[in-house]
């Protein structure tokens, strides 16, 4: 019997009156609860909401007078997480290696393990090979174009002719590594970045980024005169393989057995079926689905 029916009724009975008491002090429960519901809702969002939002490697982090954000979840592929991995290059311990065709930075550690963390490779990271060193370290650094990119990007760049301060708009992000050779700046960086949509892919411009988050873990575990090795082609070949984009310019590994051409071609059967415009990343998991799907797992 609902409530309509009770309150439709001309005469209530004995035993109606009975059923009517609880039944209505359920309903003005009920609708309590509701209002006390809509009145938490409208008040501070619960702390477990931002913290299921966030990676617990990436965080937001207040450093100094800055805020810096956590890093996106769709960012965060498998593939672009900071980790400890087994590694088998030639490289002392202490050392840091880059290789601009994976798209990866390890510092190497004791035991024949590192920390690989993910990198965009800007332009000017592929203009250096070889070894360097770690000559210089800065916490919010700040940055000035050099005038080959003044010349040839003057509309991007010319206003920044006189340096920007470190901060949060600032390309540089967080912390950078400077890397010289035989004393002097080679303008090689590794560095923070303001655009975390960029790790894992080739960029315009810069050098060598890293999350913040990442960027500051490294500045942390490294010292000024750390040994630093960019790999050349053959080497990235010999130790990593073969890697190429995927439809979202994010590098992934070809697996073994297959040829580049044939990754290409399966990539490109895909970005055919995207949707304009191509550098969104509606499929957080795009990359890690490619690897598998090209693996034949």
């Amino acid at each position: 019997m609902t409530l309509d029916g009770l309150h439709g009724r001309s005469a209530l009975s004995a035993a109606s009156q009975k059923i009517e008491t609880p039944v209505i002090l359920f309903a003005k429960r009920l609708a309590l609860l509701s209002i006390l519901a809509l009145l938490t809702a409208c008040g501070p969002s619960p702390s477990t909401d931002m913290v299921l939002r966030e990676h617990p490697m990436y965080p937001g982090i207040q450093d100094g007078d800055f805020f810096i954000p956590p890093v996106p979840q769709q960012y965060l592929i498998s593939s672009n997480i900071r980790t400890e991995v087994p590694y088998l290059g030639p490289d002392e311990p202490g050392s840091i290696v880059v290789d601009t065709y994976a798209r990866r930075l390890y510092h190497v550690h004791e035991g024949g393990t590192a920390t690989r963390y993910a990198i965009a490779v800007g332009r000017e990271g592929l203009s250096f090979r070889g070894t360097g060193v770690v000559g210089r370290k800065q916490e919010w650094p700040s940055w000035q174009p050099t005038r080959n990119m003044i010349r040839t990007q003057p509309d991007m760049y010319a206003q920044y002719a006189a340096g920007l301060p470190g901060g949060l708009d600032n390309p540089l992000g967080a912390r950078a590594l400077y890397l010289y050779r035989g004393g002097r700046d080679t303008y090689f960086r590794i560095h923070g970045t303001i655009d975390p949509a960029s790790i894992g892919r080739a960029t315009s411009a810069g050098c060598i980024r890293l999350f913040n988050q990442d960027a500051m873990h490294l500045y942390d575990n490294t010292e000024s005169g750390t040994r630093v090795h960019v790999r050349t082609l053959d080497e990235s070949l010999a130790l990593e393989g073969a890697w190429v984009d995927d439809e979202y310019g994010r590098i992934v590994k070809v697996p073994d057995g297959m040829s580049v051409e044939e990754a290409q071609g399966h990539i490109a059967e895909r970005a055919a079926k995207l949707p304009p415009p191509a550098d969104v990343l509606p499929d957080p998991m795009g990359a890690d689905r490619l690897a598998a799907e090209m693996a034949g797992t």
